[in-house]
């Protein structure tokens, strides 16, 4: 069969126009076995369908508590929680710096009283919760926490992910408070305190999906990714962990974009990379602690002002990657999110995608279905062995802690967004409705709007909060944090008694910002 023209992936691999058993070698093993290049369980989505997580978060707490209300109402299977600039970045609502900010992108957390009402009427013991949330991981946990407290539930029967992810804002994200090595510390603190109270929790979502939307290749999303999961992973063990015991708990978080064939492929070499490096680096026995398991959502940056309507079925495809590649939760992006935050409409049509290819279209019917094509598993060799080269590199520059600070991980992934956009612009890489069958007048489509009182509300709330709460106890916790700080001790015990004394989420991290400092990367080399 003659080559029409020369085509490839976003990674630079280049497709053939067919493939034969001559491209692939080896046997395939079974699901659920060494090295899980075919899924993490034996039955996968026979014996536990994925987990439909739908991200919501927006103005406060009362109006996200009332889209999570209405997505479980609808179906969804599992919470998530998207957090407000400013929550992300430490900072209080009444804080100069968040003016305008307020709940623009999420929802505003300030403290235990605003965590009460995101959770009011939803028992914590029933739902499974993932926070995005990075810098001020430990602090969000430990809130949810003490509100499960509140309700009497025992926090070893709580379940859900913190992403906890620092290395990927330095690299793609940029909502980072501290420098890398005091921002492990609270990473691999929050380990050991999971470890031992909240033993169902995942303690970190290691992040390849800002990686991707920052502009990276699959190839690049794929290695930078496990890069960071094994400088987490030897924090861990230099803090004196177990790899079998923190193993279990790690979890991933990727991007499932365009190119359904690439992705399928991606999430199948995730999973084989990562088994070996935890058995081979790190001597893990644990075949729990072996098998990654990973979160997908759809690809926001994929998503287009331009003929909004058309994102419907970007998404619909995207999705099918994810559980053609056996993600264990998924999130649907809705078709408006490039012009604003979802409506219910809009939030509904990307919840029924993902129950459409549960219950219609055979999703889990059967595990690893393009296991054994030709194309699927040349396409998962060349992957791996792309990302194996870069991974390498992140080794020879002292692990990903290092690449990050010499600045090696944001010039790859900048260079890589660089000739994207080029491709677009040339009108080189099609993009329906921006370079190619555009339409003359765009078509209107409802908006969601915030409220703009809920700014308002949520500062009268944080006052409140200060005003009524006890100011020497709060206080005190604050200066037994700073002690932390300078210390070797576990910040995850004094951050919960400054959190159970109603300290806020930016007084606490202003106490950690005067022991650690910032970080600037405009100033770093």
């Amino acid at each position: 069969m003659a080559k029409t023209e020369d085509r490839e992936t976003d990674s630079g691999i280049e497709l053939k126009p067919v493939y034969t058993a001559d491209d692939i070698e080896g046997e395939l093993e079974g699901p659920g076995e060494y090295p899980f290049t075919r899924g993490p369980y034996p039955d996968m989505y026979r014996g536990r369908p994925w987990t439909i997580r739908q991200y919501a978060g927006f103005a406060s707490a009362e109006e996200t508590n009332q889209r999570f209300r209405y997505l479980l109402d609808r179906g969804q299977t599992g919470l998530s929680v998207a957090f407000d600039l400013p929550t992300q970045l430490g900072y209080d609502s009444d804080d100069e710096r968040a003016a305008g900010e307020v709940g623009r992108t999420g929802v505003a957390i300030d403290s235990i009283a605003d965590m009460e009402l995101l959770f009011d009427g939803i028992p914590l013991d029933q739902v499974s919760t993932s926070m995005t949330i990075n810098a001020p991981a430990a602090l969000l946990l430990l809130l949810y926490e003490l509100v499960a407290e509140e309700q009497g539930i025992a926090p070893q029967k709580l379940r859900g992910t913190v992403q906890n992810d620092i290395l990927k804002e330095y690299i793609a994200r940029g909502n980072y408070i501290f420098p890398p090595r005091p921002s492990m510390r609270l990473t691999t603190d929050l380990f050991a305190y999971c470890a031992e109270r909240l033993p169902s929790w995942n303690t970190i979502s290691i992040s390849g999906y800002h990686i991707r939307e920052a502009g990276s290749t699959a190839v690049q999303e794929l290695a930078f990714t496990l890069s960071n999961g094994i400088a987490y992973a030897q924090a861990a063990v230099d803090a004196g962990l177990s790899p079998n015991d923190f193993g279990e708990r790690l979890s991933f978080f990727f991007n499932a974009h365009n190119h359904f064939f690439q992705e399928v492929a991606k999430f199948r070499a995730a999973r084989r990379l990562w088994a070996e490096i935890m058995r081979e680096r790190f001597g893990a026995t644990n075949p729990k602690a072996q098998a990654l398991r990973f979160h997908a959502q759809t690809g926001g940056s994929t998503l287009t002002a331009q003929q909004p309507e058309n994102n419907i079925v970007r998404v619909a495809v995207q999705a099918l990657s994810a559980v053609a590649g056996g993600a264990q939760s998924i999130h649907t992006n809705s078709f408006d999110e490039a012009l604003a935050l979802p409506t219910e409409r809009a939030a509904r049509i990307a919840l029924r995608t993902q129950q459409l290819l549960a219950h219609e279209a055979g999703g889990t019917d059967t595990a690893d279905p393009l296991g054994g094509s030709y194309f699927i598993e040349a396409l998962t060799d060349e992957l791996e062995a792309g990302a194996r080269e870069l991974m390498a590199r992140v080794d020879e520059a002292g692990g990903a802690v290092a690449a990050v600070e010499q600045g090696l991980v944001q010039k790859e992934i900048d260079d890589a967004a660089f000739q994207y956009s080029q491709q677009v612009e040339s009108g080189e890489r099609v993009i329906v409705g921006v370079n190619r069958y555009e339409e003359e007048e765009p078509e209107p489509i409802e908006l969601h709007r915030i409220d703009p009182e809920a700014e308002r509300r949520q500062l009268e709330r944080t006052a409140r909060v200060r005003a009524e709460r006890d100011a020497a106890e709060a206080e005190t916790a604050l200066k037994k944090v700073g002690e932390a700080a300078r210390g070797t001790e576990n910040l995850l015990l004094p951050l919960r008694q400054a959190l159970r004394a109603r300290c806020t989420i930016g007084e606490i991290c202003n106490t950690l910002r005067e022991e650690f400092g910032t970080y600037d990367a405009q100033r770093s080399p």
